[in-house]
This record gives structure tokens, C-alpha cells and sequence, in this order.
């Protein structure tokens, strides 16, 4: 069968619906931010590269395998296998799978990143959610720094108002967890002062602005009797 190498799905017709001004970021653990994510996305079309292609039009469904790359606005998908269907309204859904399948999405007004792995990465256009199962993970990067990260069974996150759903299981199961619970690191906030130096820590001493010039060896001058 012929290779395909790029493929594009016009998005869907705008439909007025009203957007919330302000949103907040939330983790299993309570975490807030100031940002959603990139409104603009969902207006966009999507771009496929894979090394192989089948499309179903009675069932409107695109396969894609091998070495998957999806595009659309700031959001990527990278996965072994991806399907895509289109409903009769126009909307897009996606099931990504790979060992692992990975997204990334920039928030909206901030030098941020949420990002994904999972072996299966499903996206919903209506919804706009992505919800991720089987050895999930998902982080919000800012300058390639990990700020808060959640690891579980499967995270459900709607990318409209940045809030995520975690779930933990056995498939979750690692060493140091048997179980499969949630697990949440939340770095600390960076609040720009200068840290005072740890107990016990050794002081530094900086020299004087001036220093005297060293004084001249003098012998030492003889007592005189008296």
C-alpha cells in the first residue's frame, strides 16, 4: 500500500459558543495557576506524518502507523499508532498508542508546558480532553523545568480549564510502589530572594573594598640606657 506522508484535517466550523475569561490549573493535589491551555488550538487543522496510511470514508476514520507525528496549533502527538475519527458535526476524536505515546501543549500567556506519556493517549475535539491509561504520566515544564508532575493508572485531563482527574491501580505497579497509588511532586515555588545559607554552612569572607600596602621589614631599633 502507498506510503503517505503528510496528512490534514481542516478543523471544524466555529460555533460561537462562549469561552470562560479566566481558568485555573488543577492537580489531584489541589495545585493553581494562572493560565488554561492555548485557546487558539482549537481552531486549527490537524497535521499527520506517518509512514503509513488507511482511510475508512463511509466510517470517516483515518489509521495511521508507523512513526506517528500529529500537529495541531501548539499541541503534539507522537505515538506508533494513531486513529482518527470526525463525527457528523465536525468534531475530532483521537487514540493514540505506543510504547510510550506522548503529548505537549503550550498554556495560554505563559512560557508553559503541560505534557503526557501513556501507552494510550485518547483526545476528544468536543470535550477537549485527553485522558491517558496504562502507565500515565503527565508534568507542566516551564524553560525544560519540571514545576509539578502526577504519575498514575489514568489521568484525565480537560485541557479547557487545565483540571486533572488521577486514578492509581496495579497497572500503575512500579518498584518503590506496589500498589500503583498516586504519586504527585510539586516543586517548590521560586520567590526570587536569595536562600539563607544552611545551618553549620561555612561563611565566606570577602576582603576590604582597600587594603594598607604591607609595611617595610625594620630591624628593630636598640634600647639606649638611660
Amino acid at each position: 500500500m502507498r506510503a503517505f506522508p503528510a496528512f490534514r484535517l481542516l478543523p471544524r466550523s466555529p460555533r460561537g459558543a462562549a469561552v470562560r475569561a479566566t481558568l485555573l490549573l488543577a492537580l489531584a493535589a489541589g495545585i493553581t495557576g494562572p493560565a488554561v491551555a492555548e485557546k487558539a488550538d482549537r481552531n486549527k487543522p490537524i497535521n499527520v506524518e506517518a509512514d503509513r496510511m488507511q482511510y475508512d470514508d463511509l466510517k470517516q476514520i483515518n489509521v495511521f502507523t508507523g512513526n506517528v507525528v500529529l500537529t495541531k496549533g501548539t499541541i503534539l502527538l507522537r505515538a506508533d499508532r494513531l486513529v482518527i475519527r470526525q463525527d457528523a458535526e465536525g468534531y475530532q476524536y483521537g487514540t493514540a498508542t505506543g510504547n510510550l505515546a506522548f503529548f505537549r501543549q503550550k498554556r495560554d500567556g505563559v512560557d508553559q508546558y503541560v505534557e503526557g506519556q501513556a501507552r494510550q493517549i485518547d483526545y476528544d475535539g468536543k470535550l477537549e480532553t485527553f485522558r491517558l491509561q496504562q502507565q500515565a504520566m503527565m508534568r507542566r515544564t516551564e524553560h525544560d523545568r519540571v514545576i509539578d508532575e502526577v504519575h498514575g493508572n489514568d489521568i484525565l485531563y480537560e485541557s479547557r480549564n487545565e483540571f486533572f482527574t488521577v486514578e492509581g491501580g496495579a497497572a500503575a505497579a512500579g518498584p518503590g510502589n506496589p500498589a500503583g497509588r498516586v504519586r504527585v511532586v510539586i516543586q517548590p515555588r521560586e520567590t526570587g530572594a536569595a536562600a539563607p545559607p544552611a545551618a553549620g554552612e561555612a561563611t565566606t569572607l570577602k576582603p576590604a573594598g582597600q587594603l594598607a600596602p604591607p609595611r617595610e621589614n625594620v630591624p628593630p631599633r636598640e634600647s639606649t640606657p638611660r
